[in-house]
């Protein structure tokens, strides 16, 4: 790349000026021999050529560390240099150093005005920091400039994305003066608490609507699970964008019907990355991973590149086939994206994928590799030693995690049960059960309860199984009873067995497999008429078995 120099664009002894120069840089280094320009022309203290010099460093390198040092040379900075200082540390994500910036303004002896606030409050709702957002409203006050439509706006939208709906709706009634944004705003708090009724009456109250305001109704709605109600913002809206099916496509996804969220996608005329995702992931959350992955190649032939989102899609569905050819080219694939893989759901993804496609070498290189694990990250090991029949080496690793200080959760605990479960470790199992109330103050769930009966069930202790389940605080769901009714044809306890099945009966009456199952049992124990009764059963409630098939 050329420097700026006698030959080049950039030549500074032309009659271009050096504004024009700083709106020609494109790289630091150009950056830098302007700013040498600046000083050896003795114009650092130009107020508008330290504005410019900022604003373009702010677009073209990834931090702000030069543009502060260029600003902390002006002498004397004016409240325009200030707002863009601030305005760049926010736009950059960084809250403590646009609050910092803000105390320094003020204790510099400039003074904040409507352009500054909007900044600093946008700050504060990107992360919802509402104790400081509220200090910002006081001294907003105070400036005398909080009845600003700009200012207004800001801290509507602040309280609403921190859940101060009242303080939100208190800023709004008090505003004289509203537009469509100050508007939206309010309504998109009342959708980010959950409150469909406040917002649909707001809505319908709005004097004008933009796209904005359909698609946070829209998105209210869905949230809600409200399907029927998003459908009729949708069609009622005069114009939709990529942003209003995109929506639609995520709630039809939630809602099971991929078949829905097809059309709708294949109705948008514009389909960016993340309308791509929403389609992707749905199949995947609805375990339909072969159209997950015909999805992705069709977006492969539009030249779209994925993001990290469809990236872990793409790995889910990778795990949910188990097929190990494929899991390998999608750790190819994505290591040729330029994408961060150390975030921790990618690399979360990327090794619960290796690890249930059998590639443990790789998972526990990916595991090794990483200096920080979080409880997601072991309990995707775990599980993947768990499946690939190395149940000791999952349980030495859960107690490595307890020993490193992380505290596991509900999942974790269903992770490590199962894995007891499928290797037979029945003393790890009542531990671990035992410790989750006792030393995690953790309640069992229905899952956990259904691992203890499955393992207790498999290992021949079918009695205890069956005191664990009447101890259970709600009403065990099929799954566990029918482990246990599988565990007495195993073990040949008929008189259990006809317990358990009867319960059965009443939990799926239609469920042919329990009752062959009991008549398995009393065929064993040569109970012909107990067969025949149970059969008779069968021809009664019209059960009919599932006859067997197989394609040789």
């Amino acid at each position: 790349m050329r420097s700026i120099s006698h030959s080049s664009p950039f030549r500074l002894h032309s009659a271009a000026s050096i504004t024009t120069l700083l709106k020609a840089c494109k790289k630091r280094e150009h950056l830098e021999q302007v700013h040498a320009c600046i000083i050896h022309r003795g114009l650092e203290q130009d107020h508008f050529l330290v504005f410019l010099f900022i604003s373009r460093a702010h677009t073209l390198l990834s931090t702000l560390s030069y543009a502060s040092s260029v600003f902390h040379r002006v002498l004397a900075p004016s409240t325009v240099l200030w707002n863009t200082l601030i305005k760049s540390h926010c736009q950059k994500n960084l809250f403590s150093h646009t609050l910092s910036a803000f105390a320094r303004m003020k204790a510099h002896g400039a003074l904040p005005d409507s352009f500054t606030y909007p900044s600093v409050i946008k700050a504060c709702s990107g992360t919802c920091k509402a104790r400081e957002g509220k200090s910002l409203h006081g001294s907003a006050f105070r400036c005398g400039v909080d009845q600003d439509l700009y200012v207004g706006t800001s801290l509507i939208d602040m309280y609403g994305k921190c859940g101060e709906i009242a303080d939100a709706r208190k800023v709004f009634d008090g505003m004289s003066d509203r537009n469509v944004v100050s508007w939206t705003a309010m309504l998109v708090g009342y959708v980010a608490v959950g409150d469909v009724v406040e917002a649909r009456k707001l809505f319908d109250e709005m004097p004008h609507r933009n796209v904005a305001s359909w698609n946070s109704m829209l998105q209210g709605f869905v949230k809600m699970g409200d399907l029927s109600g998003a459908r009729g913002v949708f069609d009622a809206m005069p114009e939709k964008n990529v942003v209003s099916f995109t929506t639609m496509i995520d709630g039809y996804a939630k809602a099971g019907d991929m078949a829905a969220a097809r059309f709708l996608f294949d109705c948008s005329l514009e389909k960016d990355v993340v309308a791509w995702s929403a389609l992707i992931s749905g199949y995947v959350q609805n375990g339909l991973p072969n159209q997950a992955l015909r999805v992705f190649l069709e977006m492969e032939l539009m030249n779209v590149k994925p993001d990290e989102f469809i990236l872990v899609s793409l790995m889910s569905a990778s795990a949910q086939l188990g097929h190990l050819e494929l899991a390998q080219w999608v750790d190819s694939y994505v290591s040729k994206i330029c994408i961060d893989l150390q975030q921790d759901h990618v690399i979360a993804a990327l090794l619960d994928m290796n690890a249930k496609c059998g590639n443990m070498e790789r998972a526990l290189k990916l595991f090794d590799e990483k200096p920080r694990r979080d409880v997601v990250l072991y309990c995707s090991m775990i599980q993947g030693l768990s499946i690939h029949g190395r149940g000791e080496e999952a349980v030495n690793l859960f107690n490595r995690m307890l020993m490193e200080g992380l505290t596991p959760d509900e999942v974790a605990f269903t992770v490590i049960l199962t894995a007891c479960s499928r290797a037979g470790l029945v003393d790890e199992g009542r531990n671990y059960f035992q410790s989750m109330k006792q030393k995690y103050c953790i309640s069992p769930l229905p899952d956990h309860y259904a691992c203890m009966v499955d393992l207790l069930s498999r290992s021949g202790h079918i009695r205890d199984a069956y005191e664990l389940i009447k101890l259970i605080p709600w009403e065990p769901h099929a799954g566990a009873w029918g482990a246990l009714l599988g565990a007495c044809k195993l073990y040949g306890d008929s008189e259990l067995g006809e317990i358990v099945a009867n319960r059965l009966f009443e939990l799926e009456p239609l469920n042919a497999a329990n009752y062959v199952l009991l008549s398995d049992i009393y065929a064993a124990a040569e109970r012909w008429i107990d067969v025949s009764l149970v059969r008779s059963k069968m021809r009664e409630r019209r059960v009919r078995k599932i006859p067997g098939s197989s394609k040789i």
